[in-house]
């Protein structure tokens, strides 16, 4: 076996291991525990985590944690040791079932949006044997859920589970009526490309902006950004390189099926995409993978940002969250095959997919909602704030042939002919690509590219899974009975592919006559997150979350609430950090450039050899001095009047339509001022600086 496959998985309790540190009766009995989603008996944890403990020390580890994702959007741990003292002053190492199965941090210390107080402090972890225990830093994690002592999910792993449960029902309904009762379990599966951008640690400490809020306040575009499309796919750099490797070796040995890597569009741009696994396990690698990218960063001296957008000017970063669902039989739902037409199963899985997404577009919009996602959405990088699906035209003739009854007479596959005889032909696939669509179809699978670079996939899987349930619920209500369930299955297609396919749409979302054809469709133009959040506690999304059991209504009021606190801080935090930039390092540059300039203009007046210009540039410096301080007290005089909105919803519509363009006035007079302060006095690092220096 060679270091490269040796290595993979090397730190994670998977099924290898289990095998080899389990007894086989033991093994066995937690593997149906597993797949028949049963409590776990607590005389089998013991033995597992008696096991589980010998491997991780024999792996260099001295600590356990429950591993867990609040609602923060980050993961949280809390670590003991697995030492235990003895009466004879000895210590032995120690871990049970009940370490393994239970954990209590305190769940008033994280956002609960109402659910807990301060002084209803428990909360209580629990494990979740379906996603492998790991060593990182020499502590054994064990992945967990994580919820109140009332019972409230505080995190989001557990409702990405049990919507993964509740398509997995539906689905196997549908595929047993329809004739396949060999299928036992169906899962979703997710591959998460990761976008980020790399910049060089000692650049990055002389930005208070980027250190304190992830992105770049201010900053003038230099005269050579991303224009000439050469960094795209580009020969990496060898110090990214180096970052790219050891980063590939620290996350195969956590089991994370990291794959390729490249440059990106734009300048300091790099994107990292896994192979595919099961959605739960793809949200806890992502997590992994965003944690450990930052902690190798450092060691090459660099700074990994994973904010949607760090510059002004330049493409943002994205997470294109590609998605396919399939049977424990091997059968993926979203492939069409040879011929799409004759293919029921796959249509009628496609029409539920058209379902979902147009019945719950504005679900999907909030999925993806936050100050720093607003950043990015719309420009052309990434697709716009309207939610739309793209098919290709082969599937959408297929399906507008169902619609109307007729026969589909589509040619068989195109090969691709390159007019170059020794380069091999080879079959074209059934749909293009389309980069401006936020959900299309690519092959057998659909990619959603709205999610932004640092946020975490459950919350989009979890509205993706749970819709589509509901629909194949509905679905499976339409079959059951029924003597011949390919003719009624047919007949489904077409009734929700004539009901819902204004979500469709092939061409470019950019445009401006797409914006105007989407309002006409009545497809929801959510433009920001302040308008998407409140969509969250709507009846409809109310009934759909309750009916599934994802969520119960104090439990989506609280998700909202702090979807909403979190925008209102994440701009305040960034306001507040402009003023403070703002005051202290950029005024007193301007000041310093007017008052060298007027000084120079007054010692050449004196001889009467004045420049041409010099005049209008002491008033222009003067002027930008000025206007500093004015947006300075424009900004603070704002933020003063959001202390006065009343309650967190309208409190982010003020921040919205108040305070973000007061933000960006001041920005544009910084910039103005950057652009003509001469470069010995300019304070901070300018983007030529941050991105041309890695």
């Amino acid at each position: 076996m060679n270091k490269l496959t040796e290595n993979f998985g090397s730190l994670v309790f998977n099924d290898s291991a289990m095998r080899e540190k389990l007894p086989g009766d033991i093994y066995k009995s937690l593997k149906q525990t597993i797949l028949e989603g049963k409590d776990l008996d607590i005389t089998l944890a013991n033995v597992v985590a008696n096991n589980m403990k010998v491997w991780a020390i024999e792996k260099g580890a001295t600590h356990y944690t429950h591993w867990f994702q609040p609602l923060t959007g980050i993961t949280a741990e809390k670590h003991d040791s697995f030492l235990s003292p003895q009466k004879d002053g000895t210590v032995i190492a120690e871990f049970s079932g009940k370490n393994l199965i239970k954990g209590e941090p305190d769940a008033s210390s994280f956002p609960s949006g109402g659910l807990r107080a301060t002084f209803e402090a428990r909360g209580y972890t629990a494990w979740d044997p379906t996603s492998y225990a790991f060593i990182k830093d020499n502590t054994l994690c064990i992945p967990t859920a994580f919820c109140s002592y009332g019972g409230e999910m505080l995190d989001k792993k557990t409702p990405l589970l049990r919507a993964c449960e509740a398509l997995s029902t539906q689905a196997v309904r549908v595929l047993h009526l329809l004739g396949m009762t060999d299928v036992s379990h169906v899962s979703s599966s997710v591959g998460a490309e990761q976008e980020y951008f790399l910049v060089d640690n000692e650049t990055w400490k002389k930005r208070e902006d980027l250190r304190v809020c992830g992105r770049t306040l201010f900053g003038a575009m230099p005269p050579k950004g991303q224009q000439l499309e050469d960094h795209y796919f580009g020969v990496i750099k060898p110090r990214v390189k180096a970052f790219m490797e050891e980063l590939d070796d620290e996350l195969w040995k956590l089991g994370v099926y990291a794959t390729t890597e490249h440059n990106e569009a734009a300048p300091s741009q790099h994107e990292l995409a896994p192979v595919y696994t099961l959605t739960n396990i793809a949200a806890d690698q992502n997590q992994l993978t965003m944690e450990i990218m930052k902690k190798v960063a450092d060691r090459h001296g660099l700074v990994c940002l994973l904010h949607e957008k760090p510059f002004e000017g330049v493409n943002g970063s994205g997470k294109h969250n590609n998605w396919s669902v399939a049977t424990n039989t091997g059968v993926n739902l979203f492939k069409p095959g040879d011929d799409p037409y004759s293919n029921t199963v796959f249509l009628l899985c496609l029409a539920a997919v058209i379902t979902a997404v147009d019945r719950y577009q504005d679900l999907l919009r909030v999925s993806v909602a936050s100050a720093s996602n607003d950043c990015r959405l719309g420009g052309n990088e990434a697709p716009p704030a309207i939610v739309s699906m793209y098919l290709g035209d082969e599937l959408t003739e297929i399906l507008e042939c169902v619609e109307l009854g007729k026969k589909y007479t589509g040619s068989k596959k195109a090969r691709m002919q390159t007019g170059v005889h020794v380069l091999p032909d080879f079959k074209k696939d059934t749909t293009d690509r389309n980069r401006t669509s936020p959900f299309a179809f690519t092959g057998n699978k659909f990619e959603f590219r709205m999610l932004g670079s640092s946020q975490s996939i459950s919350d989009t899987n979890t509205v993706l899974n749970t819709a589509l349930a509901q629909v194949l619920s509905e679905f499976a209500d339409r079959l059951e009975g029924k003597k011949e369930p390919v003719a009624a299955a047919r007949r489904i297609i077409r009734d929700a592919y004539k009901s819902h396919k204004r979500i469709v749409f092939n061409g470019n979302n950019y445009s401006v006559e797409w914006l105007e054809e989407a309002e006409k469709r009545g497809l929801f133009a959510l433009r920001t997150a302040a308008d998407a959040i409140p969509c969250l506690k709507s009846e409809k999304n109310k009934q759909l979350f309750e009916q599934i059991g994802i969520f119960s209504a104090a439990e989506l009021h609280s998700r909202c609430e702090i979807m909403q606190e979190n925008y209102c801080k994440v701009i305040s935090i960034e306001a507040l950090t402009m003023l403070e930039m703002a005051k202290k390092q950029i005024i007193p540059a301007v000041n310093a450039y007017a008052g060298q300039i007027c000084t120079q203009l007054a010692s050449v007046s004196s001889c009467g050899i004045a420049p041409m210009g010099m005049k209008d540039a002491a008033k222009e410096a003067v002027s930008l001095s000025d206007k500093l301080y004015l947006a300075c007290e424009e900004l603070e005089a704002t933020l003063s009047d959001l202390k006065f909105a009343s309650g967190i919803e309208n409190a982010s519509f003020f921040c919205k339509d108040q305070v973000l363009p007061a933000m960006r006035r001041l920005r544009a007079v910084s910039d103005a001022a950057e652009q003509v302060t001469p470069e010995a006095l300019w304070p901070i690092p300018t983007y030529g600086e941050l991105l041309f220096n890695v």
